[in-house]
């Protein structure tokens, strides 16, 4: 047949020489070793990780370019902050970044998974199975597993009142964070946010009605939840009231100044009557200003832009205490959490337009003249703010990344009250159901599948691991507890504290994100295993 055929072809320099069909297989081989060197760049990315998993992990101190110092054992936020150039590399920065946003919680595992997966399609290839056979068997592992997800998830029970099952989700978020210290009263504050900005009915959370800021000084255990909104701002002038009760907000984004010239024009005074014209229009305008924020029934204006200070001077003796500088998030904040309006001009202010607040109220701290403006009693209830505290910034930082899991976990619960339970416990089982249905498989995807099986137990294997527990004993007698007594809770026990039931322990993990995990994971193999080289554009390769 042609294709058995040798092709005979001469070099540049007439010099014949033969093509056989091994050229064939040299290319197979050179797809080969470009899938093993992805792989390789993948595994080093999820070693790194993998020591941050769990209530025992470990932090990591990341140095920006610039000098500033990150520690965190935050999955995302290692992993994006870290400088790497390895196109797969790239590809598990983002399964962690998709993973935050859209479950905000289980970054770390996810790529512990994804890494664990390509080591064990490693050994596939070697054995010569072809690339899209494993992916092919990874599809149907991980559609087994989900369903075991799905088959041992208990549903738990929450409303405002009873909020006892919430907790314990937040908790466990909170286990492996830096605050665990004060983790009780951080799991509190984040089911207390959430269900103050969530509609049951609807199963929604709205993120946006939730401000998290810190201030450096004073302990964790400072960290307070404001019904309210907290603006790191104060007065624009000293003598005006630190305290405004049954306040009356003008929302502005327009300067307090009088209008001046556009950019191409300029405006010449020759003489001192050009000059006292000049001022006193400024005057007028200033004063207009001001009698249009009075008649408005205006007793507080929060300005995006800065005023001088005659337009200061003005604002406190006509008794309208002012807040300048406010930036836009926080304006936006204001007008949600006040059901005021933005009004860009003073000729729009109406007595509609203006935000209701039950007091508005300067705080200080410490010895240092540091001062905020928090806004509470406000006409909408729902707008909350979670001050965290802390001796440095680095810690306040890293609480406020915390906190951001743990808000997503119960937000998470709301959303879908189904939980499984942590530990590994939850992998275990689902290695074990993948395992089984492997087992019943006649055609070569069997091998991925008990490979997919392996990879699942590199999770519970991580945690032991990062307990100071023996991994591979710690695992095998979970795994055959599982088996003997038909119990898909139980897990490793990390806190040391004798029993391996996590439902027991309070163990909980919402199922939106385990399954999450897996379906992310095996996608970002999926599409690895199919790349077999990589061309850069504008260079020969």
């Amino acid at each position: 047949m042609a294709e058995h055929q040798a092709v005979y072809a001469t070099d540049e320099y007439g010099r014949p020489f033969i093509i056989l069909r091994e050229q064939a297989k040299k290319t197979r081989a050179h797809g080969l070793e470009a899938i093993k060197s992805h792989i390789l760049a993948a595994k080093t990315v999820a070693n790194i990780i993998r020591t941050s998993l769990g209530p025992r992990g470990l932090d990591k101190i990341l140095i920006s370019p610039d000098g500033e110092i990150t520690v965190t054992n935050d999955g995302a936020t290692i992993l994006s902050q870290m400088e790497v150039e390895h196109q797969i590399a790239k590809l598990l920065v983002q399964l962690s970044r998709s993973q935050d946003d859209e479950v905000g919680d289980g970054t770390t595992g996810v790529v512990v998974l994804a890494g664990a997966l390509l080591e064990q399609s490693e050994s596939l290839l070697d054995r010569g199975i072809h690339p899209i056979r494993i992916a092919d068997g990874f599809d149907r592992a991980c559609t087994i597993a989900v369903k075991n997800l799905e088959s041992i998830a208990d549903t738990i029970e929450y409303s405002k009142t009873h909020t006892e099952n919430l907790l314990k989700t937040a908790m466990t978020s909170l286990g492996s964070k830096i605050v665990s210290k004060e983790h009780e009263q951080f799991a509190q504050i984040a089911v207390d946010a959430v269900l103050q900005v969530a509609d049951l009915e609807r199963k929604d959370v709205l993120f946006d009605l939730i401000k998290v800021d810190g201030k450096v000084g004073g302990s964790l255990a400072d960290t307070q939840l404001i019904k309210g909104v907290l603006i790191d701002k104060d007065m624009s002038h000293p003598q005006m009231p630190s305290k405004v009760e049954d306040a009356r907000i003008a929302i502005l984004t327009c300067p307090f100044e009088p209008p001046r010239p556009k950019t191409k024009h300029k405006l010449d005074i020759s003489s001192v009557e050009e000059f006292k014209k000049l001022q006193n229009y400024e005057k007028e305008k200033f004063a207009d200003m001001i009698k249009r924020v009075k008649d408005s029934g205006a007793n507080l204006v929060i300005c995006q832009w800065g005023f001088d200070d005659e337009a200061n001077h003005l604002l406190m003796q006509n008794d309208l205490p002012a807040v300048r500088w406010v930036g836009g998030p926080e304006i936006e904040l204001i007008a949600i959490a006040t059901e005021g309006r933005i009004v860009p001009r003073f000729e729009d202010l109406t007595p509609e337009k203006l935000g209701k607040a039950g007091i508005v109220r300067e705080v200080t701290f410490g010895t240092t003249r540091d001062k905020m403006m928090v806004i509470e009693e406000c006409a909408n209830t729902r707008a909350v703010t979670i001050f965290v505290r802390g001796s440095n910034k680095m810690i306040v930082d890293e609480s406020k990344r915390a906190l951001h899991d743990a808000i997503c976990a119960v937000r998470n619960l709301i959303k879908d009250n189904r939980v499984v339970y942590g530990g590994g416990a939850a992998d275990i089982s689902s290695s074990l159901a993948v395992q089984k249905a492997a087992d019943e498989i006649p055609s070569i995807e069997q091998y991925a599948m008990r490979a997919f099986a392996s990879a699942l137990d590199s999770v519970p294997l991580a945690l032991a691991e990062n307990s100071g527990l023996s991994p591979i004993e710690t695992l095998a007698e979970v795994k055959s507890r599982q088996v003997k007594e038909n119990d898909s809770t139980l897990g490793i026990d990390c806190n040391g504290r004798g029993n391996n039931d996590m439902k027991k322990q309070f163990v909980y993990d919402p199922l939106i994100s385990k399954r999450q995990q897996y379906l992310l994971a095996t996608q970002l193999v999926r599409a690895v295993l199919k790349i077999d080289d990589v061309i850069i554009s504008g260079q020969a390769e």
